[in-house]
C-alpha cells in the first residue's frame, strides 16, 4: 500500500497529539505534516519561506478555530488554488456550529467532522478518516 502524506493543521497540542498517536496506530504509513495556524498553513501549501521544500500533501485535516487566519480562510485559498483544489480538505474541528458547517461546505470542504469529547471516540473518529480516505477512496495523483 502506498503511503500518504497528511497535512494537519491544528493548534490545540493534545490533538495534534493524539492524531498523531491514532494515525501511528492504524496499519498504514503516512507521513504527517503539522503546522499550527492559519498562516503557517497557508505558507506551507504555497511553499514559502521555511516551507520552500515543503511537499504538497494527499489529505488536509483542517480545524476551524486557529490563529492567524482561520480554518474557513484556509479553506477558500486551498479550493480556490488551481494547483490544490483537488486535495481533499476534511474539517476536523470542535465547532458543531451551524454556520460553521455551511460555510465549510460552501467553500467546497470534502467533509464536515465535530471532534468527539472523549479520548477513545477521538481516536475513533481519525481511524475511521484514515481508513475511508487511505483505504477507501481513490485520491488524485499528483
Amino acid at each position: 500500500m502506498e503511503s500518504i502524506h497528511i497535512l494537519l493543521v491544528e493548534d490545540n497540542e493534545g490533538d495534534i497529539l493524539l492524531t498523531s498517536e491514532a494515525l501511528e496506530e492504524g496499519k498504514i504509513l503516512n507521513k504527517l505534516s503539522v503546522v499550527r495556524d492559519g498562516k503557517e498553513a497557508m505558507d506551507f501549501l504555497d511553499k514559502k519561506g521555511k516551507y520552500v521544500k515543503a511537499i504538497t500533501p494527499d489529505l488536509i485535516l483542517l480545524d476551524v478555530n486557529l490563529p492567524k487566519m482561520n480554518g474557513h480562510e484556509v479553506l477558500k485559498f486551498v479550493k480556490q488554488h488551481k494547483d490544490l483544489r483537488q486535495i481533499p480538505v476534511i474539517m476536523l474541528t470542535t465547532s458543531s456550529s451551524k454556520e460553521d458547517i455551511d460555510i465549510s461546505y460552501q467553500n467546497y470542504a470534502n467533509c464536515y467532522i465535530t471532534k468527539p469529547i472523549e479520548v477513545d471516540d477521538f481516536m475513533n473518529a481519525v481511524n475511521q478518516i484514515e481508513e475511508f480516505w487511505v483505504n477507501l477512496v481513490k485520491l488524485p495523483s499528483k
